[in-house]
């Protein structure tokens, strides 16, 4: 680990007033432990307050961490801040959900500190919003959208998924374009994956509907790279897309390349030099636990060095920046160029990476299929 890196920090909200029936993040509908979660909050943030050095960035997530009051959620940045060294300029960035959003809730995560704002708009288009469970409506995002800019946010988020049953390249173009007229200074944009244990993903089993296939999932993905970058926006990782140099999501950017980042709440990850861990993915086992005054950790694992580098490899392939050998080989004690120097050779004959002053870079045809990229 780089000695200068600086941490993140990730706070897991795990409640919903309901579920999507596409995800598969641990959250609970039932809202009557949340006071007692709190508090089971501030006792783990006191137990590791001196297990890393500083933090520049906090990211607060869920679940739907916009469903808490004003003054639940200043008592976690009150607590964030006395027990954590945060240093100047740090991002500190919220999950929400349109539905919840008005200027006065925003206004107060202004007044609190928050500086980034990630909508989780996911369509402009009705019946998407309705086939993915979201409760929210086109027009609640229209408005949340606006109201984030009225409540003085110069850095706002969205989340968009494609890929959905039935969705046409011109119908999630025209989602697209009604994004990119709020002028949001960064844009996630997902492909919808289902995992078998989700309802979306039992019923994609059951044969009840279909996703597009491999061909069209290729143009989804380089028709929304096309149009946002001409639009003025850097893809500079395979979901994500920035309005500027210095708009990327700060936090995310220490999950994809070994920085340290602490996770607090239940079913949150950390990560520290070559040990990650994970906490209690239960609700009650994490305030019980704590309670009893132990670590709600459910398990660690030491990385290896072999680990690690295949972790690096399939990350920074995912991002427009790449990978640098020198960095790489003295981070990781392995020489990448010699070591596979035929096999990206060919990789480059064939267009999906670009090898220049030291770097390999995924090309844009080598983002679409990332994940393969990194088999090398």
């Amino acid at each position: 680990m780089n000695s200068e890196q600086t941490s993140g920090l990730y706070i897991h909200i795990p409640f919903c007033l309901s579920k999507c029936p596409y995800c598969d993040f641990y959250s609970s509908i039932s809202l009557s432990p949340l006071p007692h979660f709190l508090d089971a909050l501030f006792k783990e943030m006191a137990m590791v307050r001196n297990d890393f050095n500083s933090f520049d960035t906090v990211y607060i997530g869920g679940g739907t961490p916009s469903l808490l009051t004003p003054q639940q959620l200043e008592n976690i940045l009150v607590k964030i801040r006395q027990n954590f060294n945060l240093i100047g300029n740090t991002e500190i960035t919220i999950e929400t959900n349109p539905a919840d959003l008005n200027q006065s809730s925003l206004e107060s995560m202004r007044e609190i500190g928050i500086n980034r704002v990630n909508i989780g708009v996911q369509s402009f288009d009705q019946e998407v919003l309705g086939f993915l469970g979201r409760r929210h409506s086109v027009q609640q995002a229209i408005l949340a959208i606006e109201a984030s800019r009225k409540a003085g946010f110069h850095n706002i988020g969205l989340d968009l998924i494609y890929g959905t049953p039935g969705q046409t390249i011109e119908s999630w173009s025209n989602t697209l374009e009604q994004a990119v007229a709020f002028a949001p200074e960064h844009l996630s944009c997902y492909q919808l994956t289902l995992e078998a244990t989700t309802p979306l993903g039992k019923k994609l089993q059951a044969g009840e509907f279909s996703i597009p296939g491999e061909e069209l999932q290729y143009e989804f993905f380089m028709r929304t790279s096309q149009f946002l970058q001409e639009a003025g926006y850097i893809h500079y990782e395979v979901s994500n897309f920035k309005k500027g140099t210095d708009l990327a999501s700060r936090h995310n950017q220490k999950y994809w390349d070994h920085s340290p980042y602490l996770g607090l709440g239940p079913a949150a990850h950390s990560f520290q030099s070559i040990r990650r861990w994970w906490n209690h993915r239960s609700v009650d086992q994490y305030i019980a636990t704590v309670n009893a005054g132990d670590l709600p950790v459910e398990e660690t694992e030491i990385l290896t060095m072999e680990q690690l580098r295949l972790e690096a490899l399939y990350l920074g392939l995912r991002t427009k920046r790449g990978i640098n050998f020198e960095d790489f080989k003295n981070r990781y004690q392995y020489d990448l160029f010699t070591e596979k120097k035929k096999m990206l050779g060919k990789l480059q004959e064939e267009g999906f990476i670009r090898i220049q002053d030291g770097n390999l870079c995924p090309t844009p045809t080598g983002l679409a299929v990332a994940d393969s990229l990194s088999q090398i």
